[in-house]
């Protein structure tokens, strides 16, 4: 690990003009950062710790329904909030799937939402990565990718992005609200993670010494709450990251889908969603058929990046199982294995 700078700013706006300074990194609880930093993928001048920053570890209610989320709440205590998981409870099964309970007791939304690729290549100092450093080139496209990415990948990049928090809060339309040099702006989740291109470098949308100080979720992303999913395949039981995962949310009425919202994790550098699949569902009845066509549509761009084509067909799967448990409707209590599509207990609670 490299020496830096050690900053504690006492406002937001203390932590900005810190951070805008180059080679400045912000710090919430670390679990992402402390290891890249632990491998040497990431040698920042500067640390911004942000943790005593007031302000950023609410959740708000608004009267409209809506709901912010400060940056620094935990992505336990948000699962576990009674009124949260109520309203928006596939966004709470995604948390609760992902990584340990240890680790979610200490990570953040506003940590999630900026976490970095778990490419091995990228980790590794040793390997050629683009998005580490720029132009050294990809070790991935000819090592080890069966995991790698099946959707807007380029000859540059194939990593994925490995959040599950942020697949369902992509279909629900959710917002973040950055503060940065030049005052305070929203960015949607759905365009704040970038897609590799030419410039996989450049990970997000935010500029430099931009924090993102809080979560917005729309009161309508409510109306779905009674048939929504998330569903996540992975290579143990447990603490692993997505081979591939969907979130899936219905509003159906007299028989029919009024409206659908269906994202991918896994399958791409950002959460993926899968909006030409929503269309065709729309007053369409909630069959299998239904289901098959809104994955094919989903998937209809994917192509291998490497030894990876069988998550083109998992991926199409797992979307006609997500919409199908979707239709059943929300479960009552938090599957036993939150996100697993191989739950056998699905009535049980999951234990805090």
């Amino acid at each position: 690990m490299n020496r830096f700078e050690y900053v504690r700013p006492a406002s937001v706006q203390e932590a900005v003009t810190a951070a805008s300074q180059p080679g400045s990194v912000y710090l919430a609880a670390g679990t992402n950062l402390l290891d890249l930093m632990k491998l040497g993928a990431a040698r920042p001048e500067r640390v911004i710790d942000i943790t005593r920053l007031p302000g950023l570890g609410e959740i708000d209610w608004r009267p409209d329904g809506s709901v912010r989320i400060g940056a620094m709440v935990r992505n336990s205590d948000l699962a576990y909030d009674e009124r949260f998981a109520r309203t928006f409870p596939v966004v709470a099964e995604a948390l609760l799937s992902g990584a340990s309970a240890q680790l979610r007791n200490a990570a953040t939304v506003g940590g999630n939402l900026m976490q970095q690729t778990r490419c091995a290549y990228f980790q590794d100092v040793a390997s050629a990565c683009n998005r580490r450093a720029p132009g050294s080139g990809c070790d991935a496209r000819e090592g080890e990718n069966r995991l790698h990415a099946v959707l807007g990948w380029s000859e540059s990049c194939i990593a994925t992005h490995p959040s599950d928090f942020c697949v369902p809060l992509v279909a629900l339309d959710a917002v973040t609200e950055v503060a940065g040099p030049n005052g305070m702006r929203d960015v949607a989740i759905d365009a704040l993670h970038a897609l590799p291109g030419e410039t996989p470098e450049r990970e997000t949308a935010l500029q430099p010494g931009e924090l993102i100080t809080a979560l917005k979720l729309p009161s309508d992303a409510a109306a779905f709450a009674d048939h929504a999913r998330y569903l996540k395949v992975r290579e143990r039981t447990s603490f692993a990251f997505a081979v591939v995962s969907a979130a899936a949310a219905l509003r159906i009425d007299g028989g029919k889908i009024q409206s659908a919202r269906l994202a991918l994790g896994g399958v791409a550098a950002k959460p993926w969603r899968a909006r030409d699949a929503e269309a065709v569902l729309e007053n369409a009845p909630p069959t299998q058929e239904a289901f098959a066509k809104a994955a094919e549509l989903a998937l209809s761009e994917a192509r291998p990046s490497g030894k990876n084509a069988f998550k083109i067909e998992l991926a199409r799967r797992l979307i006609v199982r997500a919409l199908s448990l979707s239709t059943e409707g929300t479960p009552e209590a938090m599957p036993a294995l939150p996100a697993s599509p191989f739950a056998t207990v699905p009535s049980a609670n999951h234990a805090r």
